[in-house]
């Protein structure tokens, strides 16, 4: 019995030494051992290739030169999306002609019942320079995998179901890199002039 308990002690020594020798080597090879480690966040956004709410292809490369705001939602979101929709088309309109000089993206995580046709109908009651994007499957979670994006699919009595996500509006730059998640917690005033910095 003491040579069973001596030898899983010696196994467990022999485990936690070579850990530290690992975490150790791993300290050295990232530079943290000098202090001149740089820590990265992973990027937020990315090329993407979806279809828009007349059914022509859109792509990263038509924002080219472009400041913008992207938002994920579902038109059968009961609250989160069309409020949040609303505020951006206060944004834009508060923006006059400068609004042409930017663009907001509404990409779709229900591409089961966000058709094209649906996105252009749900659409009509906001700023025209919001924009809908919905794709296959596959295309929109690439998409929401690049912006970090969490939805889930959560039903609900018989066979309807609802969207559960994440609800940033994200400002990306002309280059079409992340700049900040975009403060909507403010009049539309203050955050057209905001955005307006960013042209």
């Amino acid at each position: 019995m003491r040579a069973r308990v001596s030898r899983l002690l010696m196994i467990f020594t022999a485990f936690l030494a070579g850990l530290v020798l690992c975490l150790s080597v791993i300290l050295i090879v990232g530079g943290r051992g000098t202090g001149t480690a740089v820590i990265q966040a992973a990027p937020i956004g990315g090329p993407f290739s979806l279809i828009d709410q007349d059914g022509r292809p859109f792509s990263d490369q038509d924002l080219k030169g472009k400041t913008f705001l992207v938002f994920f939602g579902f038109t059968h979101c009961p609250d989160v999306c069309p409020t949040t929709l609303f505020e951006i088309s206060e944004i834009m309109r508060n923006l006059g002609p400068d609004a042409d000089r930017t663009a907001a993206l509404f990409i779709s995580v229900d591409p089961e019942r966000d058709t094209p046709e649906a996105m252009k109908d749900y659409l009509a009651s906001f700023d025209p320079h919001v924009r809908g994007l919905t794709g296959d499957t596959a295309a929109l979670a690439a998409v929401a995998k690049g912006y970090r994006v969490y939805y889930k699919k959560v039903p609900l009595e018989g066979d309807d179901y609802t969207m559960d996500h994440t609800a940033i509006v994200y400002l990306m730059g002309k280059e079409g890199r992340f700049v900040s998640p975009f403060n909507m917690k403010r009049s539309a005033e203050v955050a057209a002039a905001d955005l307006r910095k960013h042209l």
